[in-house]
Order: C-alpha cells, then sequence, then structure tokens
C-alpha cells in the first residue's frame, strides 16, 4: 500500500489541482469533454507494464543470457569491421566464383566447335535422339512415341528434387520448327558430343545447376536431361533463340530505328502483321540497346512524339510504353520512304556523335509492303561505301511485286530480306536479324563472355518460390574455312548461376543485424537486394513486368542525386553514407539510422559490388573463445539450430556432402572425419562460443516448464533465442500441436527466422530499442483477418553498456494475445484511492482504451475487430492531434516496385493470333484461331485490303508496375507522456497517451463522448503518384549513366554480304485447307 500511496501522491493531487482551476466540469465552450486522469493512466501504464516485463524476461531467460555474456567478457575481443576491405574479399571470392562458371562454359564452347568440324553434313541421316517433350510417352497400345525413347529420370536434391537425368542431356524443338528436318537432326547430332563435357562440368564443380547449347536451327540442348511440360494453358512456346542470353552472346550492342509504313496499302491485316513485326524486334533488343521508331507516309511521324530526334534505352517499361503508341497507328496516305530513310540515317548519325547509345552496331529495320524505288542515292550520301548501318528489310503480305527493291536494299547494306506473308510468319523472320548482326564477332572469333541481368526460374522453383537466376554465355561459331567470312553463327551455350550463390559467399554475420550485400549491373540494375522483389501475388505469386530491370535508385532512395549508384556503375571502389529509412514487417514499419555504403566492382563481370553496415553496433563484430570439445558438446543440444541458408560449410563441392545440413557439417568437419569438407573456420569459432554461452538456457527453460503451474502463465507457449552466427534455441512450453502460430520459426515465416539476407524481424526491432527493454509485435489486422492471435516479445543482447557494444543476441517469447489482452485489463481497473473505488476505468463506457505500439499499431482494443489495425484509422482525430503535437511523426515513403490496379481496354483481335500459332499443335484454343487466320489467308482476299479488323472491345482490370507513395509513423522516444483535446462539431474530444516502462508500446485513453466523425481517418494506404504527360516525356528523355559493354563487334571488312534473304512463302495445299475448314465445324 506504501508504493500506491507514494503513486497517489505523487501523481493524483497536482492533477487534482489542475482540475479545479478548470473548475471541476465536464462541459466547456462548445460541448462536452470528458476528464481522464493523466496519474490513473500513468498508474495503468505502470502496472501492466511492470507485469508484462516481467513475464517477459522470466520466460525469455534475457537477465540470465546478459549475465553469461557478461562472464565471458574478458575472453572476447571487439574489432571495428573494415567495410572497404570487407567488399573487397567479397569481390574476389566472387570473381573466382564466376570464373569457375565462365570456365565451364568455355570448355563447352571449344567441344561444340570441334564436334561441329569433325562432321560431315547428311541430308539423309536418321538419328533417334531424346526429345524433351516426347521422351516416356507411350501411344494408346503402350508402345513408346517416336522420338520418345525411355528416359532414365530420378529425382536430385541439387535440382530441388526434380526428376532429371545427370547421364545424359535431352533436347527441345520449338513447336514451329520441324523435329525432323535435316538440318535439326545433323546439329543434334554433332552435338551429342556435349554429354561427355556437361558431365565433366558438374563433376569438376559440383555446385553447377543447368547447362545447355542453343542452336541458330532452333533446338536447345540442356543438361541434366528433363521432361518439358506445357504450361497452364498446355503451351511450351520456348525457343532459345529469343532469350536474352542467346541475343546478348551473338550480337553485340546496337542502335536501331524501325521505319513502319502507314500509307494506305498497309490497311487491315498488313497493318496488323507490321505493328507485330514491330512488336517482335521490340523483343530482341536489350538492355544494351537503343531505339526509336518512326512511321512514315507522305510525312514522317514519330511513334512517340515526345522522343523526337533521339533514341531511348531498351528497357522494358520504353519498349512496353512504345507498344501501347503502336496501337494507335493507322494506315492513309502514300509513302514516301526517301524522307524516312534520310530521317533514320541523320537520326542515328547525330546519336551517335553524342556519344550516348550503343556506340557500336547500327542499323535501320523497314517494314513496308514494298518500294517503288531503290533509293541509291541516299546510301551513296549517308552509307557507302563502308555501309557501317545495316538495312533489314522486311515484305509485308503475299505479293512480290516490289520484293526486288526491297531485297537490294537490304543486300547492298549488309543486312537482310524477309517477307512476312501471315502473322504466324513473324517470329521465324524477325530473328533472321540476329544472325546478320553476329557475323563480325564470328568472323573476328572473338568468344565475348556476357552475363544477363537477373532472372527468374521456374523450373527450379522451391518451397520458398521462384528462384532467381544470372546465366553466363559464350557463342559458338563454325571454324571450317568455307564459311569464314560468312560468318557462320552455330549457337550459344551457357549455364545458370543461382543468385543465392552469391548470397552464400557473403559473411552475413559480419554485416551486422541490419547490414546486407547487394550486387548491380553495367545498366545500373539490381541483380541481387535484401529489397528486390520480383513477384506479386494475385491469386497466385506472379512474376512482375519489370522484375528484372529495377534500377538501384529504386530500392535506394534516398540517394536522390544517384551518387551510389553512379559511383558503382562506373565501378569505383569507395565508400558513401546517408541517411535511409528501411521498411520492415512487409513495409509497414520504418526504421531510420545511418548507413555506411562500400563498393568495387567484380572482375571479369558487369557486375559491382556493394556492402552496407549500419552506423552504431553495426560496425563492430567481437571474437570469442572456447575450445572445441566445449563447443561442439552444446552443439549436440536438441533444441540447437543453425540459419539454413547461410554457409558455415560448402556442402555443393561433393555429391556425398549434400544430403548434410550445416549443423551435421560443422560436427563432421570439427571431428575431422572428413577432409574434403570446407568450412568457414572463423564462423564456426564463433558459433561454437554462442553454444557455450547460451547453453545455460536450455536448463534454465526446462527447469520453468517444470515448475510451471497450470494456471501461471499458461499463456507464454514459446521461448527462443537467435544469436548474431544464426545460432537458434528454441523451447516450448505447450505441446507443439497446442501452439497458436504454427508457422513461427518456421520457413513458412521467413520473417521470424535467420535468412540469407536478413535476420530475423523480431531481432532487428529489438536492437533498435533501449537495452532491457522489450519490443511488442502482433500480425497486422488480427482482429478482422483472423490471424494467428499471438504477442511476440523479444529484447537485444549487448555485450558492453555502450552504443559501440555488438547486439551478440536476441531473446524473445510468444503468447497467446487473449493472455497478453488479459493482463492489460486487469491493469487497468487498478486505482490508487485508499477506499478502492476507482473515479474512471477503461470498463466505462464514457472512454475507450487502447494500447498501441511505437508505429501506432493496436494490440488492445475493446473492440478486438479493431487489433492489428492502425490506430489513425479507428482514431482519426486523435492520430491527427498526435502527429501535430510531435508525439508521433509521419515519415513519408516511396514503392517504385509498386504493382496498382488499373482498367484497360482489351480486344481480341488478329493480334493475338501469332501466340497459339506457337503453342502445341494439339490444342484446341490453337485450331480454332489458326483456322481463322487460314481463312483469311486463303479465302478472304478482299479482307485482306480494307480497312475493317474485327476486334471485340471490353474493359477489365488488371495489375502494372507503379509507383506509390505512402506513410508510415513512428513515435518520439523523448516524450513519455501527453494529454490534449481535439475541437470537434460541438465538443472537445479528449485523451491521454502514456508510455508502457520498459517497451514500445503506449496506453491511449481517448473520450468516447465526444464523436468526431467529421475528421478522416488516417490510412497507411498507397497512393500511386501520377505523372504528367511532359513529366512523363522528361523521364523518357531523362538517360541515367550506365556502362557500355566492353566488347563491340559491329563491322568486319571481309564480312561476305552476299547472303541477305529470299522470299518466303506458303504453298497451302487443298487438303489442308480442308481440314482446317473441318476444324471450324468441330469446334462449334
Amino acid at each position: 500500500m506504501s508504493q500506491i500511496g507514494t503513486i497517489l501522491c505523487s501523481f493524483w493531487i497536482p492533477f487534482f489541482s489542475f482540475s479545479v482551476a478548470l473548475n471541476g466540469v465536464l462541459h466547456v465552450a462548445a460541448g462536452s469533454e470528458q476528464h481522464i486522469p493523466l496519474s490513473m493512466v500513468k498508474l495503468w501504464a505502470s502496472a501492466f507494464g511492470g507485469e508484462i516485463k516481467s513475464i517477459a524476461a522470466k520466460y525469455s531467460g534475457s537477465q540470465l543470457l546478459q549475465k553469461k555474456y557478461k562472464e565471458f567478457e574478458k575472453d572476447v575481443t571487439i574489432e571495428e569491421i573494415d567495410g572497404l576491405q570487407l567488399v573487397k574479399k567479397l569481390a574476389k571470392d566472387m570473381e573466382e566464383m564466376f570464373h569457375k562458371k565462365a570456365e565451364a562454359v568455355r570448355r563447352l564452347v571449344e567441344a561444340a566447335e570441334d564436334a561441329h568440324l569433325k562432321h560431315s553434313f547428311d541430308a539423309d541421316l536418321q538419328y533417334e535422339y531424346f526429345n524433351a517433350v516426347l521422351i516416356n510417352e507411350r501411344d494408346d497400345d503402350g508402345n513408346l512415341v517416336e522420338l520418345g525413347k525411355e528416359f532414365l529420370l530420378l529425382p536430385n536434391d541439387h535440382f530441388n528434387n526434380l526428376p532429371v537425368n545427370v547421364s545424359l542431356s535431352d533436347v527441345q524443338v520449338p513447336t514451329n520448327v520441324y523435329n525432323k528436318d535435316p538440318e535439326i537432326v545433323n546439329g543434334i547430332y554433332w552435338s551429342e558430343s556435349l554429354n561427355k563435357v556437361f558431365v565433366d562440368n558438374f563433376d569438376r564443380d559440383p555446385s553447377l545447376i543447368w547447362q545447355y547449347f542453343g542452336s541458330a536451327k532452333g533446338f536447345f540442348r540442356q543438361y541434366p536431361g528433363i521432361k518439358w511440360e506445357p504450361d497452364e494453358n498446355g503451351v511450351i512456346a520456348f525457343d532459345c533463340r529469343n532469350r536474352k542470353w542467346y541475343i546478348q552472346a551473338a550480337t553485340s550492342p546496337k542502335d536501331v530505328v524501325i521505319l513502319v509504313d502507314v500509307s494506305g496499302s498497309m490497311k487491315g491485316l498488313r497493318l496488323t502483321i507490321a505493328k507485330q513485326t514491330v512488336s517482335s524486334i521490340l523483343d530482341t533488343l536489350g538492355d544494351d540497346d537503343f531505339f526509336n521508331i518512326i512511321a512514315y507516309n507522305e510525312e514522317i511521324q514519330y511513334v512517340e512524339p515526345c522522343l523526337n530526334g533521339t533514341l531511348v534505352q531498351a528497357d522494358r517499361n520504353n519498349k512496353e510504353h512504345f507498344r501501347e503508341h503502336l496501337d494507335k497507328l493507322s494506315a492513309k496516305g502514300i509513302g514516301m520512304l526517301d524522307i524516312a530513310l534520310s530521317e533514320a540515317f541523320d537520326l542515328l548519325s547525330e546519336f551517335n556523335h553524342s556519344g550516348e547509345g550503343s556506340i557500336c552496331s547500327q542499323a535501320i529495320m523497314l517494314i513496308a509492303d514494298g518500294a517503288v524505288d531503290t533509293y541509291d542515292n541516299i546510301f551513296a550520301k549517308y552509307n557507302w561505301p563502308d555501309r557501317k548501318v545495316r538495312i533489314f528489310t522486311y515484305l509485308i503480305g503475299r505479293e512480290a511485286a516490289f520484293a526486288d527493291n526491297l531485297k537490294w536494299m537490304a543486300c547492298a547494306n549488309k543486312g537482310f530480306f524477309t517477307q512476312i506473308s501471315t502473322l504466324a510468319d513473324v517470329q521465324e523472320n524477325v530473328m533472321a536479324y540476329l544472325h546478320v548482326l553476329s557475323r563480325p564477332k564470328v568472323i573476328d572469333q572473338e568468344h565475348d563472355v556476357v552475363w544477363t541481368e537477373a532472372y527468374v526460374d521456374s523450373t527450379l522453383a522451391d518451397d520458398q518460390g521462384l528462384v532467381l537466376m544470372t546465366t553466363v554465355a559464350m557463342p559458338v561459331f563454325s571454324r571450317e574455312n568455307e564459311t569464314r567470312s560468312k560468318g557462320v553463327l552455330l549457337g550459344v551455350v551457357g549455364t545458370d548461376v543461382p543468385v543465392k550463390e552469391l548470397l552464400k559467399a557473403i559473411p552475413k554475420y559480419k554485416l551486422g543485424i541490419h547490414g546486407y550485400a547487394f550486387a548491380i549491373t553495367n545498366n545500373g540494375y539490381i541483380l541481387t537486394h535484401p529489397e528486390l522483389r520480383p513477384l506479386y501475388e494475385e491469386g497466385k505469386k506472379r512474376r512482375k513486368p519489370n522484375y528484372s530491370s529495377v534500377d538501384l535508385s529504386e530500392v535506394e532512395w534516398e540517394d536522390r542525386d544517384d551518387v551510389l549508384r553512379n559511383a558503382m556503375v562506373n565501378r569505383k571502389t569507395e565508400k558513401f553514407s546517408m541517411e535511409v529509412k528501411k521498411t520492415v514487417d512487409k513495409g509497414k514499419r520504418v526504421l531510420v539510422m545511418t548507413n555506411d555504403y562500400y563498393y568495387t566492382d567484380i572482375k571479369g563481370t558487369p557486375f559491382s559490388l556493394g556492402v552496407v553496415l549500419s552506423r552504431g553496433h553495426g560496425k563492430y563484430f567481437f571474437r570469442g573463445n572456447v575450445t572445441i570439445e566445449e563447443g561442439l558438446h552444446d552443439l549436440e543440444h536438441p533444441d540447437v539450430s543453425l540459419a539454413d541458408e547461410w554457409s558455415y560449410c560448402n556442402t555443393d563441392l561433393h555429391p556425398e556432402h549434400r544430403h548434410l545440413t550445416q549443423l551435421e557439417a560443422i560436427k563432421i568437419y570439427l571431428t575431422g572425419k572428413d577432409q574434403l569438407l570446407q568450412c568457414d573456420k572463423e564462423l564456426i569459432q564463433e558459433v561454437l562460443f554462442d553454444a557455450v554461452v547460451s547453453a545455460p538456457l536450455e536448463a534454465y527453460w526446462t527447469s520453468l516448464a517444470l515448475n510451471k503451474s497450470e494456471n501461471s502463465d499458461k499463456g507464454v507457449e514459446v521461448a527462443f533465442l537467435g544469436t548474431r552466427t544464426g545460432l537458434s534455441r528454441v523451447n516450448l512450453f505447450v505441446g507443439a500441436e497446442q501452439l497458436t502460430n504454427q508457422d513461427f520459426l518456421t520457413s513458412e515465416d521467413k520473417e521470424s527466422i535467420f535468412n540469407a539476407d536478413h535476420f530475423p524481424l523480431w531481432y532487428r526491432r529489438a536492437a533498435e530499442q533501449i537495452p532491457g527493454s522489450f519490443v511488442y509485435s502482433i500480425p497486422f489486422s488480427t482482429g478482422s483477418e483472423n490471424k494467428s492471435n499471438v504477442v511476440t516479445a523479444s529484447t537485444s543482447i549487448q555485450l558492453l553498456d555502450d552504443r559501440k557494444s555488438p547486439v551478440v543476441a536476441a531473446v524473445g517469447i510468444q503468447m497467446k494475445l487473449e493472455f497478453f489482452q488479459r493482463k492489460f485489463w486487469i491493469a487497468s481497473r487498478q486505482c490508487a484511492t485508499l477506499d478502492g473505488k476507482c473515479p474512471i476505468s477503461c470498463d466505462d463506457e464514457v472512454i475507450n482504451c487502447y494500447l498501441i505500439d511505437n508505429n501506432g499499431f493496436i494490440l488492445v482494443s475493446e473492440d478486438y475487430r479493431q487489433t492489428g489495425n492502425f490506430f489513425g484509422e479507428v482514431e482519426g482525430a486523435v492520430m491527427n492531434k498526435l502527429l501535430n503535437m510531435g508525439s508521433f511523426k509521419r515519415i513519408t515513403l516511396y514503392d517504385y516496385q509498386a504493382m496498382c490496379r488499373t482498367t484497360k481496354e482489351s480486344s481480341d483481335s488478329a493480334q493475338s493470333l501469332l501466340d497459339p500459332y506457337r503453342a502445341i499443335f494439339a490444342a484446341i484454343k490453337w485450331m480454332m484461331t489458326e483456322l481463322i487466320l487460314f481463312l483469311v489467308e486463303f479465302n478472304l482476299c478482299n479482307w485482306w485490303n480494307s480497312g475493317h479488323s474485327v476486334k471485340a472491345q471490353r474493359l477489365k482490370q488488371v495489375l502494372e508496375p507503379c509507383d506509390t507513395e505512402y506513410p508510415a509513423f513512428v513515435s518520439e522516444r523523448t516524450i513519455k507522456e501527453t494529454m490534449g483535446s481535439v475541437a470537434c462539431d460541438d465538443c472537445f474530444k479528449s485523451f491521454v497517451i502514456q508510455q508502457i516502462p520498459s517497451s514500445n508500446l503506449f496506453m491511449v485513453v481517448v473520450d468516447n463522448v465526444c464523436s468526431c466523425d467529421s475528421f478522416t481517418p488516417i490510412t497507411m494506404a498507397p497512393i500511386e503518384i501520377r505523372y504528367n504527360e511532359s513529366l512523363k516525356c522528361e523521364r523518357l528523355k531523362s538517360q541515367k549513366i550506365r556502362r557500355r559493354p566492353e566488347a563491340c563487334h559491329g563491322f568486319h571488312p571481309e564480312e561476305n554480304a552476299r547472303e541477305c534473304g529470299g522470299a518466303f512463302s506458303i504453298s497451302p495445299q487443298p487438303m489442308t485447307v480442308l481440314l482446317s475448314l473441318l476444324m471450324i465445324y468441330v469446334s462449334r
């Protein structure tokens, strides 16, 4: 009672005097104001804070662990991390790893070129190969189908348990390529010799995954062999020649101007085919290329007027922007090709002299239904005799009246001519230009190594989702003397490198709790970064359209002047510092800190590497010292586990190690049972130290569980520990089947465990709390979405009592929300009066009591549905006042990887016919749409030249990439308590906010008599940033600093340009047309 009396004297009397000064009334000026005693709220907050901290400290064992680390303080040395030395060491390790992958590819190049040189083409060659689509397929009689030989497939854990054949490769042939064509069969035959090299590479480097050869003829040889299955639409649309790794390895960077004829003769299907041809050309352009599109009739018209007189980088966003403008083109007037050609040459010349662009290959793509002249005077003026600008001509339509002129233009300018009669012809004919552009590289015999940007490989999808890859690839050339001047490209070989391989090289324990490593490409795009989000959820996880071209400035967006980005693109080795706002917990919370960035280049690749260390505890590392015997003994405890995604030992180097967990590998390494096992000795020494220091927790937790009575603290379910080395200990106070949150501390809840690129969320947040205090949190929108009804509490353990002390561990508990809330309501019924009669209580209807955290999320409310929601959504008027008073501050955040819902006009037009053509011939949808094409081509000639097209317009909701702005909220640490009121329509709404001691929580008591419905709720909903037309134009024109690829093969004087294309035609057979008509009838 003496303690209560003290509180009474200290807080009740001053507040009572304040009340008298206000005449003790409940009605003022415009209306009523509820009197809420600050001393009462302070008493409740103190009582709840003391109770809940006592429970958290008791069951987490935080004080015991802090004491144990203190006992070992004399055996510990603290070091400041040298960020530059660390990033240089990491870059060197990655360089060696990348070099190893590139050498594997180089061996494939040599083997492929040798095999081709020894092979003599046989037009009558009969060869039964393993067709990846048909292997192990049987007909209705149970016999293996043609090209469907028996192919042994066994699950392999290195390939995420996908059934593979590690002895052989198999072959995929695109749907639109005849799988028994002599060119295909001969290529498959001589490339069979790659099997030995595939296997040898895998033996040398068991960390390799897919190795492959993509042929210029279209077939794709892959090791290890797998069975290819159609996608959800019944389609296998893969063509290796369309892939970025193939195009990047086969050609050099290029500047391209696309000229599209939009004269009156292009009306109808011709214009549709022309647009599809442009779109397919855009697909072949990569991030190192630049382009523009000009439509012409009597006048020239830039498809995007904003970009008049310049070229833009062929990134995904720019290409999609141009595709949208393509739809607006219409055909009319007379085609004046001479004006268009002159504009294209001037444009390429000026852009080249500006120093922007690729400064390598240049090309003009002409898409037209004919040309009335050869325009040799224009070529003589701009392009001869060097012919540095190649001309590629695409004749649209079946007529060949003006084909000779277009072909002459291509042949006279080292280009290629092709005729595109139908939509189905587009893809194959467009790709022909790539092999022309590859000629100088082939003649030079320069096997340039290329690395792609990050992309998603769905084949190796694991339990955590799709896998990010980069590919290293090299071109394969014909070495036959008679074809040297022709520059014959045989194809491209490559191997995939999972980005997680890079992460394994990163010593996460040296980067601190908030530290991380990241890498970018020569274009400034992210290769790996903890904040890269390549997927979004729309029913299921899907790839974002622009995930592979996310710029560093869109993630590290506080670097407004691109200082960090540009220095890394320019391959500098430096340090940079800035204050950052790092979001955690799905972007709902924010940590404000100062980061130091250290960066350098990874030699032999286009990548640059960065390492981030946060100021304060993130800059320091400590070394402990215990014996191997001590450490091994304590590692044997059943409650010990290690971070699965951290690399303590390299278990990929030898197949017999792949089944080992990291903990098992460490035990084998320490006992010396396997000399081949390679481990991080320094990290393991620290793991042993943490295991020894934290070992007493196991006995402590066991004792608590045994002595826990039926009714005491039965809401506490789990106690857990994590250390800076990724070591974890877990103790259950209830049976596993009784856990409220079954996913916590499992791979199903990635935020709660150690990952390759971040510490657990409860660890990161605890590290930013005042030492000795606990941070409490619950899942968002717990009440409304019926999520796991739990509260997680954690606290950090520091080695020393100063800011520079490393955070060595974090401990915590998870308890039932109902248990936590009950403790709160019990505390809120206490009062300091001697007679026990409380003047006010949270049970009273005139007030509402809330418990919120330092980011404004509700943990306790009388209305359970509000639990987990943001306080501003429930009490907008009060939250607004708290912001104005400085108790909370609003922090504006940006998301440049967002997806926004928008309404778009969808049309089912002839343009959609191309994709079904590439599908499996057995697909009914393909049959129906292709039959329409047949009818158009062979029977409805009048419609060809009409100005009409079939379009069924409808509106649909789609998600598209966008930029958004949204707020986060953080409490001001220096303000412990506040009281105030809000002027509403006819009353004043009073409130009191009081910090809960030793926590990140606040008790908020709000007047429930005065309604402030006129105040708009404060939400955290993101708002799309919309750019007006002038700003859009400026963004399109703005060119961020990039670094060009070092190699360029745009021209060679020995090139033989006589092979420059020919007409492509289809001669339909009457039976084919008859079958097509029959299919339409059947499909009805």
